[in-house]
């Protein structure tokens, strides 16, 4: 059976994109801090595979402003396989459950990103760069567990309303 794009789908996407994409861009002075991770979070809980839409987009844009290089492999990966992620475990509304995942995720960000290297140089290069940007990464894992505490809650509450009355 074949679905059909409904014009709430697009614009819903477009404000998942453009969402990303400013909370992305206003917080870029702090290294390690970043929303987009908790609003990947968000809309695959509340929008299910519609995600993989804004995701695809938000790369692309991301590739357009910031150019394509070895970085913009990682996105290629990294973030759908956060929305993969996060569609499994889907069944959890606590705002904790999300924190450690967000937590983690960010902890291991450096890891998952090293993987180019991996193929390009092996591992090597990948262990070095992986190591180096350690610190950033605890910084990226402790701002991900926190924000997402603060702002789970409140942000998933406004998305199932929203949802629910736009979308059902």
């Amino acid at each position: 059976m074949r679905q059909t794009i409904k014009t709430r789908d697009i614009a819903l996407t477009g404000v998942m994109i453009a969402t990303m994409e400013a909370v992305k861009m206003a917080l870029s002075f702090l290294p390690g801090v970043e929303l987009v991770t908790l609003l990947i979070v968000l809309y695959a809980l509340v929008f299910g595979r519609r995600i993989y839409y804004a995701i695809a987009a938000f790369v692309l844009i991301e590739g357009c402003l910031y150019g394509f290089g070895i970085w913009w492999v990682m996105y290629l990966y990294i973030w759908p396989l956060l929305a993969f992620f996060v569609r499994l475990l889907r069944k959890h509304e606590e705002a904790w459950f999300w924190a450690v995942v967000t937590g983690f995720y960010g902890l291991f960000f450096g890891a998952l990103c090293a993987l180019p290297y991996l193929v390009i140089d092996g591992w090597h290069a990948a262990l070095v760069w992986w190591v180096a940007g350690i610190p950033h990464d605890i910084i990226h894992g402790i701002s991900n567990a926190t924000l997402t505490l603060i702002l789970f809650q409140p942000l998933y509450g406004t998305l199932k309303k929203l949802q629910s009355q736009f979308l059902s």
